[in-house]
């Protein structure tokens, strides 16, 4: 045989072995003993990496809803179409007047060079996901009440790319596109977005985690943006991350903008806690260590913090596979989250109850929150919504209930999968099903509008007048006596 041709051969059948191999791997991966559920709540399991240079991949075929089939809910509580037949719905926004605007997209041009592109090639492709970006948003419009959209309109198409977040005060309806925020003037009433647009902010494009979402401040005068990393865990240089993995904040009035958060690998919805004022998001946490890591999460953030993406997660957990180098005393600032969601679940939309909700019993106080699914864990995790519980003093307790299931069928097919959350007029929720191009529409039939939850008022401490140092006052009370009183009283 000629010894070229045995070369060939040789190099063509240890190819043919390696994707086999590959192959093999992929289609049985890692799988999990455990239940999702573990990873989830206030203090959830965090076992020991289990780092995978191969991504473990469970992906559900789509699958569509047939006439008549819908997500499953819980008792007393009603599911129903919204609106059908939409081109990869996302993200939702309600306006004043009852229209939803519904942004129709899908991710920015992508380099699928290499075979790790071959293989994201192939993913998105399987989950319904590989297709070009609608860059529409449509406006729905239930004018009679009964549930149902029958209005449709297209709202705007001119200078979109990728949109994903949307907000809207004061005469000013605000856009995200992957690469920029920008600014419209739009009435609520028209059913057409006209004018010329304009940019408050560049950002930085597409990446891994291209959906830039949008969350007005209460009083109309801040933008706040999130902006998901480009990467798993900064694997290509922490350079590419420059703007990213971070909530940023715009001064509507000045148009100065500053980093409010980071270390967040990829925030997505963003809400305000009706009890506290407090700015709330969920996040996308890192993949490939193992089936049951990192859980993704639910949290507050305060401005000016840090949640250790990529180097730590879970606050002082490091990520050994990065390597840049870590930021000097991070896990000394970096902030535990509030609430596991699950490892791999892919939370996206997030709502709080904030009043006048037709959810009943058991929905009044908390968030709900749609988990898109997973495509990497063995089970598959997420493909749901769930409402996490908060108790009165604003804060996330006990175990997530069901809202919708039943998004997977019983072969792991994908009827749909949940990506954002709002209320309709009447007070019934609005859940996006990108997969199924459907909104379902959820409430309890005969439930009376909700009360909103109380804001949490404490009291203030007394100013400091006494200007003495710590030991000073120690030694005085010291002396006369005092000093179990003073101990009492510091905590000490």
């Amino acid at each position: 045989m000629n010894p070229s041709l045995r070369k060939l051969l040789v190099i063509a059948g240890i190819t043919i072995l390696v994707l086999a191999a590959l192959f093999i791997w992929i289609r049985h991966g890692n799988p999990s003993e455990r239940s999702v559920e573990v990873t989830m709540g206030k203090d959830p399991l965090l076992v020991e990496p289990d780092s995978e240079r191969i991504p473990s991949v469970g992906l559900a075929d789509p699958i569509g809803w047939k006439a008549g089939e819908q997500p499953v809910a819980p008792a007393g509580l009603a599911v129903g179409r919204f609106a059908e037949g939409l081109d990869h719905p996302r993200t939702l926004l309600a306006l004043p007047n009852g229209d939803i605007l519904v942004a129709e997209t899908n991710s920015p041009p992508r380099d699928l060079s290499g075979i790790g592109g071959f293989f994201m090639k192939l993913f998105m492709g399987r989950v319904g996901a590989g297709g070009p970006s609608p860059d529409k948003i449509i406006l729905l419009r239930d004018s009679d009440g009964d549930g149902k959209a029958e209005g449709r309109f297209v709202f705007r198409e001119k200078d979109l790319a990728s949109p994903s977040g949307m907000a809207w005060r004061d005469g000013k309806l605000y856009v995200a596109n992957h690469n920029a925020v920008l600014a419209f003037e739009f009435v609520p009433g028209a059913t057409v977005l006209g004018g010329t647009a304009k940019k408050l902010m560049d950002l930085p494009g597409g990446g891994n985690h291209w959906m830039r979402n949008l969350l007005l401040s209460p009083d109309g005068k801040k933008l706040y943006v999130a902006v998901g990393s480009a990467s798993n865990i900064g694997e290509n240089g922490m350079a590419e991350e420059a703007g990213r993995a971070a909530i940023w904040e715009i001064d509507l009035a000045s148009g100065s903008r500053r980093q409010y958060a980071a270390g967040l690998r990829n925030p997505n919805g963003m809400a305000w806690n009706p009890s506290t004022g407090e700015l709330w998001t969920v996040v996308n946490e890192r993949d490939m260590l193992g089936p049951d890591l990192v859980p993704d999460y639910l949290t507050n953030v305060p401005v000016g913090a840090q949640y250790g993406w990529p180097w730590v997660y879970w606050k002082d957990l490091q990520d050994w596979r990065v390597k840049d180098p870590v930021p000097d005393f991070l896990t000394e600032y970096s902030r535990k989250p509030e609430y596991a969601l699950g490892a791999h679940t892919a939370a996206l939309g997030l709502l709080f109850s904030t009043g006048g909700n037709l959810m009943g019993d058991g929905f009044a106080n908390g968030a709900f929150i749609a988990r898109h699914g997973s495509w990497n864990r063995k089970p598959l995790s997420g493909y749901d919504v769930i409402f996490v519980p908060f108790d009165a003093n604003g804060n996330p307790q006990g175990k997530a209930k069901p809202v919708l299931t039943g998004f997977l069928s019983k072969r792991d097919e994908a009827h749909g999968r949940p990506v954002w959350l709002s209320w309709d007029k009447a007070g019934a929720l609005l859940v996006s099903d990108d997969t199924g191009g459907i909104i379902w529409r959820v409430s309890s039939p005969g439930a009376k509008p909700s009360a909103a939850p109380k804001p949490v008022v404490s009291e203030p401490m007394p100013p400091q007048r006494d200007l003495k140092s710590p030991e000073a006052r120690f030694e005085a009370d010291f002396k006369s006596g005092t000093e179990g009183q003073y101990a009492r009283v510091s905590g000490q």
